[in-house]
């Protein structure tokens, strides 16, 4: 049975508390290397983790190495082109077989330690002179796989391969983000940001609009703060939708696309932005002409690696003089805004005068975050089904 997290029980109970009457996560959830730890082990290795791009590694022979909590995982193609995962761990002395970040191509994975070398698909290919003695059996030594499976283009990996079914996992979102094609819209920039804070003060402060007014006035003219909605549906995500302005066709400094209109939106969904967050660790932002993520790794209780990448259909690379800076402008003035808010939120939770307050109207969405991850420490893990409904009744 899975631990609940070393946190206080009565604490957590106030977080899950009927919405108008909860409180804010305790402060050792935001502050403490164990929470932390306990994280690692319960919400990722446990979860489906968005780990990247499928076309990141786009032929038989790339690879790349990653880590999730205290496993290491080597994603690559096999010679069919089949997408693979393992575990980073050489079946003789368990040395790492590609270094972790490492991206590399080749047609055998060979460790550096004695040399041992591994085919695509993972089975033993050579064991220098272990091969000979008595009884050896190469098909006894092949690289333990790792579960891994692409959704609309992203990879996801569950390092301890007991989550549910990574369709499960999205559940209805699949149906919400089926239009916008991910999976055939090209890399046009990427930007990654190293930010002082916890990584659950990135997801509180990516589900509401409330400070809007106060930090974003770049966003509040394309869009109005005041036109979300969220829904409660099944699957291990939060999020909901956004209005644009009436002038403006995009999230861009002036309303304006420099790209063209993804294919298969309705007239709706083209006045429409959806933002959503797959637990743990990724948001997506959908817009009638490109597709934004935020892709979050803690690295520290205090500190927080976040990687942007934003995305276009191929159609607009073939315009004259495209670039997509005008969606990355806007949303690395928001981006910065937004860090600079969240950094000063954790040192304020940090501070012994921090006390758990309450959540606004508008902050429905954070209390289905908060909710979720109040449960999951007392359950000992994510939950698929739906928050309980945001009501002040």
């Amino acid at each position: 049975m899975a631990s609940p997290a070393p946190l206080d029980r009565g604490a957590l109970e106030r977080s899950v508390a009927p919405f108008g009457f909860s409180r804010n996560l305790p402060q050792e959830a935001y502050t403490s290397t164990a929470v932390l730890n306990w994280e690692l082990h319960h919400l990722y290795e446990s979860a489906w983790v968005c780990v990247g791009r499928a076309d990141d590694l786009a032929r038989p022979g790339d690879y790349r190495a990653i880590r999730i909590g205290e496993d290491g995982i080597i994603l690559g193609r096999d010679d069919a082109g089949t997408l693979r995962g393992f575990y980073n761990v050489c079946s003789h002395r368990a040395h790492e077989l590609i270094e972790p970040g490492q991206c590399t191509s080749s047609r055998n994975i060979r460790c550096a330690y004695h040399g041992w070398t591994y085919n695509l698909d993972g089975s033993l290919k050579a064991a220098p002179r272990a091969s000979d003695l008595p009884g050896f059996d190469s098909a006894g030594f092949g690289l333990p796989p790792a579960r891994v499976e692409s959704w609309h283009g992203w990879v996801f990996v569950n390092a301890s391969g007991d989550a549910p079914p990574l369709a499960d996992w999205v559940g209805e979102l699949d149906a919400i983000v089926a239009p916008y094609e991910p999976e055939r819209l090209r890399l046009g920039v990427e930007k990654t940001y190293k930010v002082a804070t916890n990584w659950k003060l990135v997801h509180e402060n990516y589900h509401e609009c409330y400070h809007c007014p106060s930090i974003h006035p770049e966003l509040c003219r394309v869009s109005p703060p005041n036109s979300g909605v969220n829904l409660d549906i099944s699957g291990a995500w939060i999020g909901g939708r956004m209005s644009l302005a009436e002038h403006a066709v995009t999230m861009s400094l002036d309303g304006k696309s420099g790209g063209v209109m993804l294919p298969g939106l309705s007239a709706e969904q083209r006045r429409t932005l959806e933002y959503y967050a797959v637990l743990p660790n990724v948001f997506l932002s959908l817009h009638p002409d490109y597709v934004l993520t935020h892709r979050i790794e803690p690295l520290a209780p205090g500190r927080t690696k976040i990687e942007c990448q934003w995305l276009f259909p191929p159609e607009a690379f073939e315009k004259e003089n495209f670039s997509p800076d005008y969606a990355f402008e806007f949303w690395d003035v928001t981006n910065l805004q937004d860090w600079k808010a969240i950094e000063s939120v954790y040192r304020g939770v940090s501070s012994r005068g921090y006390r758990p307050g309450p959540l606004a109207p508008k902050e429905d969405a954070v209390y289905g975050f908060v909710t979720r991850i109040a449960r999951a420490y007392l359950d000992g893990g994510f939950s698929l089904a739906a928050p309980a409904g945001a009501s002040l009744r």
